[in-house]
């Protein structure tokens, strides 16, 4: 399965931007972390990497919501 390196914004709606596709995590992740680096400081956009079978996988898995991780201290 590919990985998948996308542009998410989350204002004024939220937009997906498929960018490239990679075979290997090492080379899908060393080019997130670029594009990361080339990002304005203001930008209203987030770069990610995705392990998925396919981009419309990939695109159902990148808009789940996901539960907030528990936190020890509520004990």
């Amino acid at each position: 399965m590919p990985y998948f390196v996308y542009k998410i914004f989350e204002t004024p709606i939220r937009r997906l931007q498929m960018l490239e596709q990679h075979d290997a995590f090492r080379a899908a992740s060393d080019r997130a972390k670029q594009m990361r680096s080339e990002l304005e400081s203001d930008a209203a956009c987030v770069i990610k990497v995705i392990f998925a079978e396919n981009e419309l996988h990939a695109e159902d898995l990148l808009n789940q919501v996901r539960a907030p991780a528990p936190n020890p201290q509520d004990d």
